[in-house]
């Protein structure tokens, strides 16, 4: 057996670990993926949004030969999950469609939903929503930056799906999130589930390099400098109890 297969098989045993009790909150979102991957249909699609959604998507959804993972893979064109999930639901009316939708996402092209409902088309819409541009975030404190322009004044989606005439859903609790999953998903028609997932999470590249190290912590000095310190404790807080 080669060292490879050992390393991916060492790998994907951590990643199938996320403690489906988990009482942490904002819920983790690796907990989101998993439980949308152990709910879905054996042969889901699945469209991910740029940024935290894919890698949520490429490290936690089980692929089985027939399910399908769309997204868009080679560029950051953002707010691709929702559109790419109308033109796979309108082309296998009869088969599971699932958005993995970021909050800054299902924002940008948020008249979609009306898209969906005129369309009469039953997709489900699970929003990965930590008020953040997440990757943007991350990506500004490895290169050494206080962020700017990365926090993010949402709604409740789950009310603007509502007032759209649509089934929505907002999840707070980690230990509500597979029921609402779950009715959402049986719901004869689309559906919207807001899931406050945490901020701080961080997303770790398959490979980390010392010039990251470095940024990072310049970021870190910088926001205790600037009187930011309480994220560095939520950041420990949160990465302790996933």
């Amino acid at each position: 057996m080669s060292s490879e297969f050992l390393d991916w098989w060492a790998t994907r045993a951590e990643l199938d670990s996320v403690k489906p009790d988990s009482r942490h909150k904002p819920i983790h979102p690796q907990l989101v993926a998993a439980t949308l991957s152990n709910l879905a249909s054996d042969d889901a699609i699945f469209t991910a949004d740029v940024g935290e959604p894919t890698v949520w998507a490429a490290r936690y959804l089980k692929m089985n030969g027939k399910r399908r993972l769309l997204g868009s893979f080679l560029h950051g064109s953002m707010a691709n999950a929702m559109p790419q999930a109308i033109g796979a639901q309108v082309t296998c009316p009869k088969r599971q469609v699932i958005s993995m939708s970021g909050d800054g996402g299902i924002a940008m092209l948020m008249g979609d939903l009306l898209t969906i409902r005129q369309l009469k088309l039953p997709v489900k819409i699970v929003i990965f929503d930590n008020a953040l541009l997440g990757f943007v975030d991350i990506e500004m404190k490895a290169s050494g930056f206080l962020p700017t322009g990365t926090r993010l004044e949402n709604p409740n989606f789950a009310d603007v799906a509502r007032a759209m005439g649509l089934y929505g859903v907002r999840v707070e609790e980690p230990a509500e999130l597979a029921g609402a999953m779950q009715a959402a998903f049986k719901h004869d028609g689309a559906a919207v589930i807001d899931v406050l997932t945490d901020p701080v999470e961080l997303v770790m590249p398959p490979a980390i390099t010392l010039e990251q190290v470095k940024g990072f912590s310049v970021w870190m000095m910088k926001a205790v400098l600037n009187g930011r310190g309480n994220e560095l404790l939520h950041l420990a807080e949160s990465a302790w109890q996933h």
